[in-house]
């Protein structure tokens, strides 16, 4: 059984479509949402927990239709919603017990998983503070642990690095990690920042102006495209890529680094040939490695969607 599948789904604010025509079907593991502000990624989680209608089509989060069940759904979901999302005048401990209560456990269980998770994303000393005295990387630790706490088998994340410094972003990603290998539950992790995906992620959804551009296993994506390589000669780029361009291949420059697509049927012993017989020595050549943020934007080029801009 596919753990989300989505059928056909179009959501309108007023005139806005921020979903169109919205398919997909994603098994258990660790999911990244990726597309650019505005793209439709926070509505499509809010759709898949119910929180906001729908037209047309279906949504079913582990076979059971949202629509119909919205409080079944839920009750298996942990959401960090985007934004300043905590309440300033509640303890930390009091807030994500507060949120077990709302997942339905008893009070005295609640308090129990509360001090469990808090201690499990690094907030164990600071349960009994205020949530208004946190800084920024607190408070998304505090987000997670109200996720965390009801036991969840989904967890749906929107934007967790969000604000954060390198080191802060790398522990929330740490954390993102750990927490598939040591309960199996499955993640979506929404965002805009490409690498926290490739670093944490087994399958990609691509959405920008609320349709899907892909979605699928990462590996595909990310993998190396043939025929196309990365060259580095000695001195001055330009005086191999003329050669290269005469024999037919597609040049690109990035700095002393050209992208070379050699012609159907050559591999990089053609990019040799051209550098002897135009005198050039050759420092670096390999195959151009395919990064989540190239191929990304490639996927938006395909569908003519602009780029994002930053």
């Amino acid at each position: 059984m596919p753990l989300i599948e989505v059928e056909g789904v179009d959501k309108y604010y007023g005139e806005l479509r921020a979903l169109r025509d919205v398919s997909l079907r994603l098994e258990e593991g660790r999911i990244g949402l990726l597309g650019p502000n505005g793209a439709g990624k926070s509505t499509l989680l809010k759709v898949l927990l119910g929180l906001v209608t729908h037209e047309h089509g279906s949504v079913r989060v582990f076979g059971r239709e949202v629509a119909r069940e919205p409080f079944e759904v839920r009750s298996r979901i942990g959401y960090m919603p985007e934004g300043d999302s905590v309440m300033p005048e509640l303890s930390a401990l009091d807030f994500t017990r507060f949120a077990g209560e709302l997942c339905g456990l008893p009070r005295s269980e609640a308090t129990g998983r509360a001090h469990q998770v808090l201690h499990y994303v690094g907030l164990g000393e600071a349960r009994y503070r205020k949530l208004g005295s946190f800084s920024t990387g607190m408070k998304q630790r505090a987000r997670l642990a109200q996720a965390l706490v009801g036991d969840p088998k989904l967890l749906l994340l929107d934007e967790p690095t969000s604000g954060l410094d390198p080191r802060g972003r790398d522990e929330m990603l740490s954390l993102i990690l750990d927490i598939p290998r040591r309960t199996g539950t499955s993640v979506v992790l929404s965002t805009h920042i490409l690498p926290d995906v490739e670093k944490v992620c087994n399958q990609v959804v691509v959405i920008a102006g609320g349709s899907i551009l892909y979605a699928g296993d990462l590996a595909p994506l990310v993998a190396p495209e043939a025929g196309v390589y990365e060259v580095r000669i000695k001195g001055d780029p330009e005086a191999i890529k003329k050669p290269l361009e005469i024999a037919k291949c597609v040049v690109t420059a990035s700095g002393t680094t050209l992208e070379v697509r050699v012609p159907t049927g050559k591999d990089l012993n053609f990019i040799l040939e051209v550098a002897v017989e135009s005198g050039q020595q050759i420092r670096h050549l390999a195959p151009l490695t395919q990064t989540l943020e190239r191929a990304f934007m490639r996927t938006l080029e395909e569908a003519g969607q602009s780029a994002p801009e930053g």
